[in-house]
């Protein structure tokens, strides 16, 4: 209750105008997500620090997005920052967007989803290189897929002299 107050008192609003490839009504979400996931991505609530099983995980795959399945995070850049949260230092190639979140009467740079707007975190400077960055997700808007590897973003034939004709 208290957070949708000072969500409003920070006049922020869930990624502004901005049409994404998954979209869905209110409703819709609802019955997609659990009461958790509903509260973290589509009402830019917050998990309790340590809650997630998926700050532990440290096997191979790949994270996606627990409210439409994009894949946003490799598990190659998680690492174990303290927080209490699954951490990264990069995402996946054009898998998130950032907006300033000035909620809480503080200035940070939230992370949503490209693909459905959904609510993942927050990225902080204070990171490990090479990025120096820290994206600081809420377990709960993420679903694990273990042993999956990244979606290839090269073009062989332009990454491979070998390939060229």
């Amino acid at each position: 209750m208290a957070e949708g107050l000072f969500r409003r008192l920070g006049s922020r609003g869930h990624a502004a105008g901005k049409a994404f490839p998954v979209a869905l009504d209110e409703e819709e979400w609802r019955r997609k997500l659990s009461p958790a996931q509903y509260r973290v991505l589509r009402e830019h609530g917050t998990e309790r620090a340590g809650s997630s099983p998926l700050d532990k995980q440290y096997g191979a795959g790949i994270y996606h997005c627990a409210g439409c399945g994009q894949p946003l995070f490799s598990s190659d850049t998680k690492f174990n920052s303290g927080t209490g949260w699954p951490s990264f230092w990069a995402p996946l190639d054009e898998a998130v967007e950032t907006e300033t979140d000035r909620s809480f009467f503080m200035t940070r740079t939230e992370v949503h989803c490209g693909h459905c707007g959904g609510h993942l975190g927050h990225v902080f400077d204070d990171g490990p290189q090479p990025t120096g960055q820290r994206y600081c997700m809420n377990g709960v808007s993420l679903d694990f897929h273990a042993g999956e590897t990244p979606p290839s973003t090269t073009d062989e034939s332009t990454s491979n002299p070998a390939a060229k004709p």
